[in-house]
């Protein structure tokens, strides 16, 4: 009998910090901070970047952040104007969220 062993990087599982007053979204992991940006204007929020440092790129952590915003758009009644490239294709990717994007 053969067993085989797969070996995949876990998901961080660092908690992401909701900064109002800074407009963004953040997640320290292993020292280093991620973050989605953003802005609110006529009840909508634009988000204009996302940045995950090289060090710790390739764990889901943009995927994370951006899920976070997202879902806190959806509860607070507010629309997303995907500004950032990476949330534009998140969005193409997940479909639950695209009755949130102003058209």
């Amino acid at each position: 009998m053969v067993f085989r062993c797969y070996l995949f990087k876990s998901m961080p599982t660092a908690m992401i910090t909701h900064d109002p007053a800074g407009h963004r979204f953040t997640l320290e992991q292993d020292g280093h901070l991620a973050c989605v940006e953003y802005r609110l204007a006529d009840q909508q929020m634009i988000i204009t970047h996302t940045q995950v440092p090289e060090a710790v790129a390739g764990q889901g952590i943009a995927a994370r952040l951006n899920e976070q915003a997202l879902e806190h758009a959806r509860q607070s009644g507010l629309t997303v104007v995907p500004v950032c490239s990476y949330t534009q294709s998140y969005i193409r990717r997940h479909p639950q969220y695209q009755d949130l994007v102003v058209r």
